[in-house]
């Protein structure tokens, strides 16, 4: 048998053939994207893998981060990117670290042009991350550069079409979920005057990282009660499917009301770690008018808590109206002599005040627009609950009324088990008489119960707060012998 041999002569020419082939390719390649309309590519590549299609028994789906003009990052891909942060982590070679826009952990995915598998019964599928030229990036000059737009494409074979459609991407997307949600930071939300707006900024709201430490078992109040809110509260949270079935949007109102001092911006702080809520905190005064009052809340998101508070001091919404049809009335009488430059000064004042009135702040509680997002509470505090207009606080908006009223002396031992870790000492009768015949607000007693220096201990502060609710108990008196000698006709 003869053994063949090739010389060295013949193997240079072969890779010079070679490379001279490629090369030439590598020029019409270049040619053809420099002088080939885009759309004829395109129409060419279709045809090209709708004729491949034909001989591949593999089917792909992509991911993509941004579609179009849209602006908004898209949710599928940020579900998928948690998805395979957690399963690719352990099998990928090459990782990029970044920290989550939404999480305070580092997060860990697949770097561009990465692949991994993963399994699900049985089925092996694979995950790639790549990367492609943007739809409004194909539309600019030339000159400039084009940006590209990430994406995840799912490959499997052709036999498992309908367990992977059917159930796998729904297991991606229940675990993707689950994962942000345990990742997630959460936000305290809060919107600008329009006058505010930069030009670059996309959204109405502005945000911080919400790290408020309010629990309801650190609330001074009555455990009865304290447990029912917490309970009906529970019980909104896993309501999905009744919502529907009675067919309500799935939100609950709450109107907190009391005097200053009884807790009524903790408890919101303590509902929305209860339930792993955002928060945002809509200034009125800020709102423009009625439409602007509803883009805050399309821009609201699901798993959120919604709160106006000291809404009875936000607008004069019960009298606008009032002062609206006075005005058109008075503009008829107007002198046609008005100066000019106080008109225009009064314009000027009309138009940097808020225009919402009730009806519009009425359908964003319960109106159309508000199914926009479930999952939401919308929380109402005042001081005067009796100032508030009846239609506004009604069953079915205001779902629920919370009282938060003076101190009681069950929210005094849990004041005393907070501030000073006692759960009993020989001055609580003498602060249960006297808490029982005063009025003493839960922030009044937990200022008096916090110790001032390292010198303070606990018997020392419980004896400031017996003087602070003697001395009220004094002034109390004093106060209704005045009003007595006044009512007295005799006197």
């Amino acid at each position: 048998m003869k053994k063949l041999t090739f010389l060295p002569g013949n193997m240079a020419e072969t890779w010079t053939s070679m490379g001279s082939t490629i090369a030439s390719f590598m020029f019409m390649w270049a040619i053809i994207r420099q002088y080939c309309p885009y759309e004829l590519r395109r129409f060419l590549e279709r045809y090209i893998h709708r004729f491949m299609g034909y001989f591949n028994p593999y089917i792909r789906i992509s991911f993509h981060e941004f579609r179009g003009d849209r602006l908004k990052r898209s949710k599928a891909y940020s579900t998928v990117e948690a998805y395979l942060s957690a399963n690719s982590s352990t099998s990928a070679k090459r990782l990029k670290a970044e920290m989550g826009s939404d999480s305070s952990k580092l997060v860990l995915s697949m770097d561009e042009y990465e692949r991994t598998t993963d399994e699900f019964r049985g089925v092996k599928v694979r995950w790639l991350s790549s990367k492609v030229a943007s739809q409004i990036a194909r539309s600019t000059i030339n000159n400039f550069p084009q940006p590209e737009t990430r994406l995840y494409k799912l490959t499997f074979h052709n036999k498992y079409r309908e367990i992977i459609t059917e159930s796998y991407l729904e297991h991606v997307l229940r675990k993707g979920k689950e994962i942000r949600v345990k990742n997630r930071q959460r936000k305290l939300y809060t919107n600008t005057a329009q006058r505010y707006w930069s030009s670059h900024k996309q959204t109405m709201w502005s945000h911080i990282v919400f790290e408020h430490p309010a629990t309801f078992e650190t609330m001074a109040m009555d455990v009865v009660k304290k447990q029912e809110i917490v309970d009906d509260l529970l019980t909104f949270s896993k309501s999905k499917d009744f919502y529907k079935k009675i067919g309500k949007v799935w939100k609950r109102g709450y109107l907190l009301y009391g005097p200053p001092g009884t807790g009524k911006s903790t408890m919101i702080a303590a509902m929305a770690n209860l339930l792993n809520y955002d928060v945002y905190d809509l200034e009125l005064t800020a709102v423009r008018d009625n439409i602007e009052l509803r883009k805050l809340l399309i821009e609201t998101t699901s798993k959120s808590i919604i709160v106006i508070e000291d809404i009875d001091c936000s607008l004069d919404l019960t009298g606008q109206r009032k002062k609206k049809a006075n005005k058109s009335s008075e503009d008829e009488n107007i002198d046609e002599k008005l100066n000019k430059e106080s008109a225009k000064k009064e314009t000027r004042e009309e138009a940097g005040s808020s225009k919402v009135t009730l009806s519009g702040l009425l359908n964003f509680i319960d109106g159309l627009w508000s199914s926009c997002a479930g999952q939401r509470l919308i929380v109402f505090t005042t001081n005067y609950v009796e100032k508030l207009d009846p239609a506004l606080i009604r069953r079915g908006r205001m779902d629920r009324h919370i009282e938060l009223s003076y101190c009681s002396f069950e929210g005094f031992k849990v004041l005393a088990k907070n501030y000073l870790d006692l759960d009993m000492h020989p001055m609580f009768d003498a602060i249960k008489t006297l808490i029982g015949e005063t009025e003493i607000t839960p922030a009044d007693v937990a200022d008096n119960l916090m110790p001032k220096s390292s010198l303070d201990d606990a018997e020392k502060c419980l004896l400031n707060l017996i003087q602070i609710l003697e001395e009220a108990k004094e002034e109390a008196a004093k106060k209704k012998d005045e009003e007595g000698k006044v009512n007295d006709p005799t006197i």
